[in-house]
């Protein structure tokens, strides 16, 4: 795919200098185009919240490298990234986030074919739901291998080179499920909670260098995260509760308005970034009250059905097995998105 000259940022969208507004601090410098586009990465990019993250780098000006576990589904991405700007270079490997190797040979095809990558994001994922007593460890091992491990390879991989320069940008998209533990999603919230130490750890280590980590926190986002989450203990009755939590407006979030957010605080370098009032709301709470958030978690999951069955099906499956016309009416706005093609990747 062809480069070309790089469009102006508008002041909105340039990271900000030192001293203004959102700036990263004392020795940070702030990334802008040179003669060439800037490049930027994510991990986690077929569809859903990294291929809407991808897009809105291209917007603002950025060659892009993007990498999934599925070749299909990341051949349709670059298509789909290549026409939001003709002009753009697009980098598309099939690589797992878990495998440490993969990942750096990813970031150095990046690095030699498109140019020094400029700014990282890991957004890869995956969502597991049941309850404790049908939880087995590969749910937890599948868990930590993309979502603990996969930010922790690619920080391994790129931040040395973005030290080297004296700039760079890495992101880590997390969730309010690392922040506080919500029943029936144990194994999704035990490796978030470790991407947040990473990111958080990772940003202090980074003092100084010119190259900035950034927490995001999103809550809930309407993604179509129903429809590829897998269930256990009881799926059909578990499908029924989470998908309508992750469709809903009040308590979902539009996933292209929050990818939009996401690219603006790792470009201006911030610390930790809180997406949605959820978020925000849940972790002050917890930090003012930790065990009233237990006890109120406690409560929550009484009420959430339960199950013993260790036995995994996807979210389609659950749905058929449910059967339920007032669970897809309440799931619209989420089957929307998963139409368009951005569920998780």
């Amino acid at each position: 795919m062809s480069s070309t000259q790089p469009t102006e940022h508008s002041e909105q969208d340039r990271p900000p200098h030192p001293g203004r507004p959102g700036a990263a601090g004392p020795g940070s410098r702030p990334i802008r185009p040179r003669r060439r586009r800037p490049v930027a990465l994510v991990a986690g990019a077929s569809r859903g919240l990294g291929l809407l993250i991808a897009k809105d780098l291209v917007r603002r000006g950025f060659d892009v490298a993007v990498c999934a576990r599925n070749e299909k589904t990341l051949e349709q991405a670059a298509k789909r990234l290549q026409a939001v700007d003709q002009r753009v270079r697009v980098l598309a490997q099939v690589c797992d986030v878990a495998d440490p190797d993969a990942v750096t040979a990813f970031v150095d095809r990046a690095w030699t074919e498109l140019g020094p990558v400029q700014v990282a994001i890991h957004v890869a994922g995956i969502i597991q739901v049941g309850p404790w007593q049908a939880t087995r460890r590969e749910s937890f091992e599948k868990a930590v291998d993309v979502m603990l491990w996969g930010p922790v390879n690619l920080a391994l991989a790129v931040v040395p080179r973005m030290v080297e320069r004296g700039r760079g940008r890495f992101g880590v998209v997390a969730s309010v499920g690392g922040k506080v533990a919500p029943p029936r999603l144990l194994p999704y919230s035990v490796a978030k909670f470790g991407s947040v130490a990473l990111a958080e750890g990772l940003a202090a280590e980074l003092a100084g260098t010119g190259v900035t980590s950034t927490l995001l926190v999103p809550g809930l986002m309407r993604t179509g995260s129903h429809t590829q989450a897998t269930f256990f203990g009881d799926p059909a009755r578990q499908y029924a509760w989470f998908a309508p939590s992750a469709s809903l407006p009040l308590l979902s979030m539009n996933a292209e308005r929050a990818a939009s957010k996401m690219v603006t605080a790792v470009l201006r370098g911030r610390r930790v970034v809180h997406l949605s009032a959820l978020s925000k709301v849940a972790t002050r709470v917890h930090g003012l009250a930790p065990s009233t958030t237990v006890r109120v978690m406690e409560l929550v999951s009484r009420v959430l059905p339960k199950g013993e069955d260790p036995e995994v099906v996807d979210g389609r499956t659950a749905r058929q097995a449910l059967g339920s016309p007032l669970v897809d009416r309440l799931t619209a706005l989420g089957d929307r998105a998963a139409r368009s093609g951005t569920e998780p990747s």
